[in-house]
Parts: C-alpha cells; sequence; structure tokens
C-alpha cells in the first residue's frame, strides 16, 4: 500500500506543527493509507527521516504531498531537493504530488468558510519574491469574490509589511494558511492596536479543512 507524506515548509509557531499532523492524519484516514508529516525546516522530523522510518517500517514507496499553494521558489527547487535527498538515503521511492495549489478547489473552499453578511473578502497569504506566484493568489481572491458576491483582494504578509487596505466594509480575512503562524499573529485583534478595525473578522487557518484535497492530490498520484 502507498503511504502519504505531507511536507509542510515548517514555522517557529509552537502550533504549526501539531495542526500540520492533524491535518495528515485526517487525509491519511480519508485516503485509508499510512501517513506522516514532514516539514523542510524550523521542524522535525524531515522529509529524510520520515522516509526512512517508512523504509524501516516495510512501506513499499510514498506520495508526497506539498502543503504549499503557489509554484513559488519552494515548490519548484526545495520540495524536489528534498524529495531527492530522501528518495537516495533512505532507498524508499516517493513520489510527489501536486501542491494544495490556487484552483478551483481550492476557490471553492475558501468561499464555503465566508459567513453571510460579509461585504468584503480579503484572501491573506505569506506572499512571494515570484510574482507569478503572488499573481495566482490574486487570480485566487476574485474567484472567491465571484463564488460569494462579495469585493475580494489578496494581501501578502511579506508585503507592504503585511498591512491591509483600511475599508469601511463589513470586512472577513481568509487566510492562505495550512495552520498558524507568525506571520499571521499580526492580524490578531489586539486592545492596544488601534488599526485593527473593530468591522474586520479575521478566520482560522485551514488546518483540517484541507484534508480532502491532501487526500485528491494524494490519490491522483497513487491511483494513476
Amino acid at each position: 500500500m502507498t503511504a502519504l507524506i505531507t511536507l509542510s515548509h515548517g514555522s517557529r509557531h509552537p502550533a504549526a506543527a501539531p495542526h500540520v499532523e492533524a491535518l495528515t492524519r485526517a487525509a491519511g484516514k480519508l485516503a485509508g493509507v499510512p501517513a506522516m508529516s514532514a516539514h523542510l525546516e524550523f521542524n522535525e522530523p524531515t522529509l529524510e527521516a520520515v522516509a526512512q522510518e517508512m523504509a524501516q517500517r516495510g512501506e513499499r514507496d510514498a506520495v508526497v504531498v506539498p502543503l504549499l499553494f503557489t509554484e513559488g521558489y519552494h515548490q519548484r527547487v526545495d520540495v524536489p531537493a528534498a524529495i531527492n535527498g530522501a528518495t537516495a538515503s533512505s532507498g524508499l521511492p516517493l513520489r510527489r504530488a501536486r501542491g494544495l495549489g490556487t484552483g478551483e478547489d481550492m476557490a471553492q473552499l475558501l468561499a464555503a468558510r465566508v459567513p453571510a453578511g460579509a461585504d468584503k473578502v480579503v484572501v491573506y497569504s505569506v506572499g512571494s519574491s515570484d510574482e507569478q506566484a503572488n499573481a495566482a493568489v490574486a487570480d485566487l481572491a476574485r474567484r472567491v469574490g465571484e463564488l460569494t458576491g462579495c469585493e475580494a483582494e489578496a494581501a501578502y504578509a511579506t508585503r507592504h509589511a503585511g498591512r491591509i487596505a483600511p475599508s469601511s466594509h463589513s470586512e472577513v480575512v481568509v487566510p492562505l494558511f495550512v495552520s498558524p503562524g507568525l506571520l499571521l499573529d499580526r492580524l490578531a485583534p489586539h486592545s492596544d492596536n488601534p488599526s485593527t478595525p473593530q468591522h474586520r473578522k479575521v478566520l482560522p487557518p485551514l488546518g483540517e479543512a484541507l484534508a480532502d484535497i491532501v487526500s485528491q492530490r494524494f490519490q491522483e498520484v497513487a491511483h494513476a
């Protein structure tokens, strides 16, 4: 039976890794396969360590699902390098699945999280040095706007100091984050932060809501 490995970027936030583990368990349960989580940096275990453990347990192969939304540097460079290194060190054949993406399934998921009564939706992502990656998030935000009937825009945590433009609308921020992160914490309302609009609602990260998409990405490769 082909196993599932999720591969996150990793985060210094203490709640990040447990959220990834919960998502991985949920996706593995949906797919009906053994599942483990790995991280590119900041957290343990690494992909190499997970591949070695799976090989020792007798798994014959695994599909790696990157928990990344865009085709930025991490997806194009770091993920293939990690897979190649883990395969070489463990002897376990690893196949790479598509990342989470910014396609229609993601747009539907984000739109379903927007509560009734919202006038504006902000899709809030980490941001990238790759302008095509940022453009993909902007396209996703436009699609979420179409699905919800709301005004919509994208905002990026690593651009413009992570600021979201002021708005007079009833505004919902939908984080394009798998798990809690230090960049996302900047949006948390604080009584001593007068710049936090009272009419802005920041939703939690996607977490286990991504389980179906992760399972689908796995099955696209495992059953090909």
